[in-house]
């Protein structure tokens, strides 16, 4: 008999936020450096012209607010955006 057991895969979600408050570049990396210290946080890109984060993370480790959380941890004000 032969058993076949497989392994799950971990869901990854792309959540996209909007920061307030930058002011010059080095913000870019603070931000990144605060979510990506985050469990289950697999990528992480700032954009400073619009002030957009692009996240890809396992929802079941990591929620939206703690991320909107880690940006506010950074020293910004963040929110959930459409596009």
């Amino acid at each position: 008999m032969t058993t076949i057991t497989s392994t799950p895969t971990p869901t990854t979600a792309h959540t996209i936020l909007r920061a307030d408050g930058f002011s010059c570049p080095s913000c870019v990396a603070k931000i990144e450096k605060q979510i990506g210290r985050l469990a289950g946080v697999t990528a992480v890109t700032v954009f400073f012209s619009s002030a957009r984060i692009e996240v890809d993370h396992d929802p079941a480790v990591v929620s939206t607010d703690a991320l909107i959380a880690a940006v506010g941890k950074a020293g910004y004000t963040a929110r959930l955006a459409a596009f």
